[in-house]
């Protein structure tokens, strides 16, 4: 994508402006450099300032993406058919605990089609760090949900505070963590760094620190070969410690996790030589990550090995692996499009519907590309991953 910075209303530009000048008063303070993923970080996160901190339109048509809940219902109500049997099973004080609450959608329709399955929980918990998103969920929920149903859902500033009980949930999010970015150079391991370039920014290559080093290392065992020369590519290794801080206090329930991503031998395949990251601004997919700070989402496909080791050696039990049309197939999908079908008020409503699940399943959209993963606690969750699991690729 090459950007045309005409198209872009000034204002966003100044946004921009600022959000680079900060980056680079960060990188003067470090010395010179600092890691991919502090990059990454202000870029995302920066207050005020980082893509989603700011207020601009992120989802759907009028964004720069669109995410399975802002197609429609399908998607939020075959997840809430996965999860309902767990939070039925839990009883009444079962909690929904959604990371990244995106526009509101996702809630809405999960929050309603739970109460239709008699599987409400006692709280709908969500965490989402920019205060601009909050009031966009909360406006779109008090108008989606009945006073009842809207009383449940709160927004939370961090996990869960005490132990609890119920389903963590988390739709595109991993693979906005940032991340750290490495290379092989002469058989070492080496990480990147963003130094400034005049008005922007360049890489370099700093020795990787043990840690990073030591992650790269496991991935070149379960490949069975070493990378390649010159290869790069994005390496979580805080997943661990993520997935136990998100899960936090939970000693009963499940967590269900969907993205976009790959099992590790094919994410570190020897063709993917340069990684994963990519920028998306107004429905176009960039290479130039350092364009536009601010003005542009950053992501990195998931290691869905990675997230399996992480879940596990949180102490919770793995469930299943799928994609996610097997996901939405297995759960319901086909009963719930009938349905939806049938109080449509015509045929145009009935082929947006169609549409829509086409969108969601197809191997050349949504189906294929993103990837679900399921943990448990005390409770089944198997059933979720009855159709098409893919494990034995993990």
């Amino acid at each position: 994508m090459s950007t045309d910075t005409r198209a872009i209303e000034a204002d966003a530009l100044a946004h921009s402006a600022q959000l680079r000048a900060l980056i680079h008063a960060q990188i003067d303070a470090a010395g010179g450099a600092i890691p991919f993923w502090k990059f990454m970080e202000l870029a995302l996160y920066a207050p005020g300032l980082g893509y989603y901190s700011a207020g601009a339109t992120k989802f759907g048509a009028a964004g720069d993406f669109v995410t399975a809940p802002e197609l429609g219902a399908l998607f939020a109500e075959c997840v809430a058919e996965a999860v309902a049997p767990v939070l039925r099973e839990i009883g009444a004080s079962a909690q929904f605990f959604e990371i990244g609450g995106g526009s509101g959608a996702f809630a809405g329709d999960a929050l309603s089609h739970l109460a239709a399955l008699d599987a409400t929980p006692a709280r709908y918990a969500i965490l989402e760090p920019s205060a601009d998103l909050r009031e966009r969920q909360r406006t779109h929920l008090q108008q989606r949900l009945s006073a009842e149903l809207f009383a449940r859902v709160a927004w939370v500033d961090g996990p869960m505070p005490d132990d609890w009980q119920g389903v963590l949930f988390a739709n595109e999010v991993v693979d906005a963590l940032p991340t750290p970015r490495f290379a092989i150079g002469e058989g070492e391991v080496f990480e990147e760094y963003v130094t400034r370039d005049g008005d922007g920014f360049a890489r370099t290559l700093h020795p990787a620190d043990a840690l990073l080093s030591a992650a790269v290392r496991h991935v070149e065992r379960q490949r069975g070969a070493p990378l390649l020369e010159g290869y790069r590519s994005e390496l979580l290794p805080q997943l661990p410690y993520w997935v136990q801080a998100v899960a936090g206090g939970l000693t009963r329930g499940a967590m269900l996790f969907v993205d976009y991503g790959y099992a590790r031998r094919e994410y570190y395949r020897d063709d993917r030589e340069a990684g994963t990251l990519r920028a998306f601004h107004r429905h176009q997919v960039s290479g130039d990550v350092f364009a536009l700070p601010g003005l542009q989402d950053l992501t990195a496909s998931v290691d869905f090995t990675a997230l399996a080791e992480a879940g596990t050696n949180a102490g919770f039990e793995f469930s299943g692996y799928c994609n996610q049309t097997s996901l939405l197939l297995g759960n319901r999908l086909e009963q719930r499009l009938a349905a939806h079908e049938a109080d449509a008020p015509d045929e145009a409503a009935r082929y947006a519907l169609r549409q829509q699940a086409k969108r969601l399943t197809l191997p050349g959209d949504m189906g294929e590309a993103f990837q679900a993963i399921g943990f448990a606690k005390g409770v089944d969750f198997d059933h979720a991953f009855l159709i098409g699991d893919m494990s034995h690729r993990l």
